[in-house]
């Protein structure tokens, strides 16, 4: 596919964004040159700031993906439609779920039926590993059962299912991807590593659930991106592929890394009730994905490194958000 032209639904959230600057920035060969087309709703965890790096690199619409209108009119002409909009903070989902099951599944449902009245050539969801629930020991590969235990996983999960049913009933070309817990650049500091690294920075206390013997994954957002691309370039419509990360650590373990990183004590670590429904562990097997020649680049030292200096330079950035988030409380 040569100079494509690209929608990414949630570009200006997390990973939405990183793919993004990314994208525009020829990270990815294949697709050199690409038109860009950012739709976001701009929620709280939405944020043009996360595009500043590359202002005028590309298109942006404001707007949901629930919106079966405007999807009809932005969706066609597009070459490939990957789908990063979705809420996402799993004790938000708890509080409150009716928006996780809006845009996670009748936003995913609306987008996939714009693309396939528009014909698209190529479309991924893109998921993530705590639909399977829990694993005990080894690792899911993609055929697992979906078990999901969280309202933000359920509503994931149903979005996949969505995804797959078209893919099946219709032909569309989508495929999904699925990952673990991502870190990096511009992640909203209500999720544990930047939170952490930000209180601690300001001299504040971090909260740890329960004993902190929960496992996850850690994977760097730029290798997630790469990983979303090799599907999207490579990957089968209807298909499953894992991307999984560089670290599996409990709770408590990168709790000690940011502490060391930030020259901080365990006096600074504020033990709290453990989280609703909270699942042990993730593990994802990759294997079909590194099949199609992927592997993960960034390693977990180094990229956690590289985020909490980003952080602490970048005050001017998580500062006001964690204002607003905290004045909302």
């Amino acid at each position: 596919m040569s100079a494509p032209r690209v929608l990414v639904t949630g570009g200006a959230g997390f990973i939405g964004s990183q793919y993004v600057r990314e994208l525009v920035r020829g990270a990815y060969p294949e697709w050199a040159g690409a038109a860009v087309t950012v739709l976001d709703k701009l929620t709280y965890a939405g944020n043009l700031a996360n595009l500043e790096p590359v202002d005028g690199a590309y298109t942006f619409v404001r707007g949901d993906v629930c919106d079966a209108e405007l999807l009809a009119e932005v969706v066609p002409g597009h070459d490939a439609v990957l789908n990063f909009a979705a809420e996402s903070h799993v004790d938000r989902s708890i509080a409150s779920a009716g928006e996780f099951v809006r845009t996670n599944v009748l936003g995913v449902q609306t987008l996939m039926q714009a693309c396939l009245d528009a014909g698209t050539p190529r479309v991924v969801q893109i998921s993530t590993d705590e639909v399977y629930g829990s694993v005990d020991e080894g690792s899911w590969d993609e055929d697992a059962p979906l078990a999901p235990n969280s309202p933000y996983s359920a509503a994931k999960a149903g979005g996949d299912m969505i995804a797959r049913a078209y893919a099946r009933t219709h032909g569309l070309p989508v495929s999904i991807t699925r990952c673990g817990n991502n870190y990096g650049p511009y992640q909203y500091p209500e999720k544990v590593v930047p939170l952490f690294a930000t209180n601690l920075m300001d001299g504040r206390t971090v909260p740890l659930y329960g004993d902190g013997g929960n496992v996850r994954d850690w994977i760097h957002v730029a290798d997630h991106c790469r990983g979303i691309q090799v599907a999207a370039e490579r990957g089968a419509p209807g298909e499953v592929y894992h991307i999984a990360g560089t670290a599996e650590l409990t709770n408590l373990e990168l709790t000690r890394r940011l502490l060391d990183a930030l020259g901080a004590g365990w006096d600074r670590v504020e033990r709290v009730e453990d989280r609703k429904g909270h699942d042990r562990r993730y593990s994802l097997s990759d294997a079909r994905l590194r099949a199609l020649g992927y592997a993960p680049r960034v390693p977990f030292e180094e990229g956690l490194a590289e985020t909490v200096r980003w952080y602490a330079e970048n005050r001017t950035w998580w500062e006001p958000l964690k204002k607003r988030t905290e004045d909302a409380a």
